[in-house]
């Protein structure tokens, strides 16, 4: 008995490791952004004026806080643009990876089906600079010269699918969107493989002998059975897209202080902009641009937590409404 119950506390302590180390960094960068916080107040998600102000003058004193002079910290930008860029990545790449998982797991032939699904996962792996290098050589100017005209000839009716509206580089939010769409796809189709495998075989035949078509016994038989799965890797997929740093930095053209007005505009993230600003914030003497910073990286945290939680209500609401 005390064998189990120390192996049970072991496991228990370790099953506590990573809320534990999560909640310390959490309070690490609140304490840490608790200035910011006090002198951004509710403006710092509301507007877009980023600015360290004059680094060179004495620092002023602005409600209690010392700050460059003309310092202003306001995120809108950022948000709308991480937010824009991740769900029209997920808009891209959910049908690919649905498509392709179902391929895999009900179409492609048993001698390829391993090597196929290993290419996939090898997509997963492949670094996000990659990804940002093909974006700046090969999708930008795709986008400049074919992608960006041949929408606008489509919808250019509408303004936010003109690209005579935008600078017309290719760099921008639909770059973003195709970036991380490529990075996430692998992680929702690799999720929901694994779970269409597991459907247990007897459901599928008696789907059948009901007289199913194999299109219906995907549809209305397997995918319900694994939506939780699909949800869970279409939040997995979203995280990364909402977090990732260098490959959307190098292809959103590092936009400030104005909101997108087409699929076309040059955009900043929150998690690219930290990224680019950290050098620029350190020399700020009164260290308030830094601490700005960690208030964005607070930001993004609950913005993912807000996503995940939705994730699970949606879940929650469809398992109460198949089962009534």
């Amino acid at each position: 008995m005390k064998r189990a119950s120390g192996f049970r506390l072991s496991l228990t302590g370790i099953a506590l490791l990573i809320p534990l180390a999560l909640f310390i960094i959490v309070v690490f960068l609140a304490q840490y952004a608790w200035p910011a916080i006090g002198f951004n107040g509710i403006r710092f998600i509301g507007t877009i004026d980023w600015s360290l102000g004059n680094l060179y003058m004495n620092p002023v004193t602005v409600r209690g806080y010392s700050v460059p002079l003309g310092a202003n910290y306001g995120i809108l930008a950022f948000i709308v643009g991480t937010l824009l860029s991740s769900f029209l990545a997920l808009l891209f790449a959910l049908p690919v990876a649905v498509g392709t998982a179902i391929f895999l797991a009900e179409a492609a032939p048993d001698r390829v089906r391993p090597a196929l699904s290993m290419l996939v996962e090898l997509v997963a792996v492949v670094p996000s600079v990659v990804f940002g290098l093909w974006g700046i050589y090969v999708l930008a100017p795709l986008i400049s010269h074919y992608i960006g005209p041949g929408i606008t000839a489509v919808f250019g009716f509408i303004p936010f699918f003109n690209i005579h509206n935008s600078t017309g580089s290719g760099f921008g939010l639909l770059a973003a969107a195709i970036v991380l769409a490529l990075m996430i796809t692998p992680i929702i189709a690799t999720t929901l493989y694994d779970a269409l495998r597991q459907v247990p075989r007897e459901l599928r035949e008696s789907a059948v002998a009901l007289g199913a078509t194999r299109f219906e016994v995907v549809t209305k038989t397997m995918l319900p059975t694994v939506r939780v799965t699909l949800v869970g890797g279409v939040v997995l997929g979203l995280g990364r897209a909402l977090g990732e740093t260098m490959a959307v930095l190098m292809v959103s053209g590092g936009a400030l202080n104005y909101l997108p007005k087409t699929i076309f505009t040059p955009i900043s993230t929150m998690a690219a902009f930290i990224l680019s600003q950290l050098d620029s914030a350190l020399s700020d003497p009164t260290g308030m641009a830094v601490k700005s910073l960690a208030e964005i990286a607070l930001v993004l945290f609950v913005i993912t937590l807000a996503v995940n939680a939705l994730a699970r209500v949606i879940v929650r609401g469809a398992t109460l409404v198949r089962n009534v």
